[in-house]
């Protein structure tokens, strides 16, 4: 376990996360903004094989952005998460205080992760492995996933650089946790679809697993989830399931009060996966398998009253959603990943 040691001023922590970040894969678009080609990506353009968003919500795998416009910022401190925190490394200062960037163009910053995005695949031009009509069509990227690292609401201007997406022609999938209701519900041009990641479903698990850096944390994101309710975009509510921590029975009936109080289009039910800085907190076997996943789905889908929809094992995940048929968002994936459900 790696000692604390204080670090003078923000920009020496910046530059201990940003060397260890970059040796990581992560491409930086200025100071706060990072671009990571996903594995799904990879395997699009070598393997013919597609992420389940693909199969779900038809997101092209091989014309998706990987980013976060908060690279070291977040408003928690959970257990099971892949990101790197400043303590992860021996490192200490307050990642829950993001700084402003008034100067900052938000239309140059759209661009600049467009460029950087695509200048990352040029490898693959030349790969004999890859699929050449797949690699002309990455170069024309059409749905951004605003994930990656980090809490994204946490950057002041996401409206404006969700809309600068837009204007581009991508669609826009942002991932919160939801501690910014203020940000969140009152977005003039909202994202295509929001996801709202879960993994506690009463006060004292969320203090325990996500660990939150701020006050009032699990009562804004409770007023996160009641507000999405007539949100103008699909809503999702992931939930990371952990094994031994939140699958038993219990936790069937708090994540459906959850589901009660925010009426998402979607609710996604995912295995925590052993990966990143999460496996120095947890174990492989907190990881559950697909079919432990589908036996918890089946029990949340009685309790709710959201049928199961569909499936992906790679990915062991399950959907769940009240729609008989999907919004799509793009054009699907070829030799049956384009089944609806």
């Amino acid at each position: 376990m790696l000692s604390l040691r204080p670090v003078s001023d923000k920009q020496g922590a910046y530059d201990i996360l940003r060397k260890i970040m970059t040796k990581q894969g992560y491409h930086f678009v200025g100071e706060h903004t990072v671009v990571k080609t996903c594995a799904w990506t990879r395997y699009a353009l070598t393997q013919n094989r597609f992420c389940y968003k693909c199969k779900f919500y038809g997101i092209e795998s091989h014309r998706c952005i990987q980013m976060s416009p908060a690279a070291y910022w977040c408003w928690n401190a959970c257990i099971h998460c892949w990101r790197l925190r400043p303590q992860d490394v021996g490192v200490y200062w307050d990642e829950a205080r993001m700084p402003q960037y008034p100067e900052e163009d938000v239309e140059e910053l759209a661009d600049k992760v467009i460029e950087t995005h695509v200048k990352l695949l040029t490898g693959y031009k030349g790969n004999p492995r890859a699929n050449r009509k797949y690699y002309e069509e990455a170069t024309r990227p059409k749905h951004v996933a605003i994930s990656l690292t980090g809490e994204p609401t946490l950057y002041d201007k996401l409206p404006d650089l969700i809309k600068a997406f837009h204007k581009r022609g991508l669609t826009t999938f942002l991932v919160t946790r939801g501690v910014r209701p203020d940000m969140i519900l009152n977005m003039e041009e909202p994202p295509s679809q929001l996801y709202v990641s879960v993994e506690a479903y009463n006060k004292e698990m969320y203090m325990w697993l996500d660990r939150p850096l701020v006050k009032r944390a699990w009562e804004l994101t409770l007023e996160t989830l009641k507000g999405l309710r007539d949100y103008p975009s699909p809503t999702v509510m992931r939930i990371t399931l952990i094994k031994g921590i939140n699958m038993d029975d219990k936790a069937v009936e708090g994540f459906a009060k959850l589901v009660d109080l925010m009426q998402p289009t979607y609710i996604e039910a995912k295995a925590y996966m052993y990966v990143g800085a999460s496996m120095q907190r947890l174990n492989r076997s907190n990881m559950p398998t697909h079919d432990e996943v589908r036996q918890f789905s089946e029990k949340l889908s009685k309790a709710t009253g959201y049928p199961v929809r569909s499936e992906s094992k790679p990915s062991r995940v399950v959907l769940l959603s009240q729609l008989e048929k999907p919004i799509r968002f793009g054009n699907g994936c070829p030799e049956g990943w384009n089944a609806p459900y």
